[in-house]
């Protein structure tokens, strides 16, 4: 798995479409072609690729994580939404497709129910959000 890293990587995979929602999470995904050609009969004939696929030279899936100021206030509560994504995207690497992922963090979690930035009971809760988002977005891509 792939982190995406600059700011045309977020902005294409955010550009691809709401897959899966949760009460704090979205998911967005902008799915990627596995290239055919070697990229010197690329340059050679056929068409050229389109902007999305070129920022995504590696055919993988790819994740990137959005936790705005707006909605987690202290860096320590960023960085552990950050890491308990990455960490739980881990486990559903193999069933997601090969696209380019966001995560993004669309309403703050309580800070009265939640006081301190990284207590075990909101990485629980960001843990149990985040496997049923993952696990929609997954049993969505099987029906389809």
């Amino acid at each position: 798995m792939q982190r995406l890293k600059t700011r045309p990587q977020f902005q294409a995979a955010l550009a691809g479409g709401t897959v899966s929602r949760t009460a704090h999470f979205a998911l967005h995904r902008l799915s990627l072609t596995a290239p055919t050609t070697s990229l010197a009969q690329a340059d050679s004939i056929g068409p050229a690729p389109s902007p999305e696929q070129a920022l995504f030279d590696l055919p993988d899936v790819w994740l990137g994580a959005m936790v705005p100021k707006r909605w987690a206030r202290r860096a320590v509560t960023r960085n552990t939404i950050k890491r308990q994504i990455y960490t739980v995207s881990q486990h559903f690497a193999a069933r997601l497709p090969l696209a380019a992922h966001v995560v993004r963090l669309r309403t703050g979690f309580d800070r009265k129910q939640f006081i301190s930035a990284t207590s075990e009971p909101l990485k629980l809760a960001v843990r149990l959000e985040l496997e049923q988002l993952f696990e929609r977005a997954t049993r969505q891509e099987v029906s389809a």
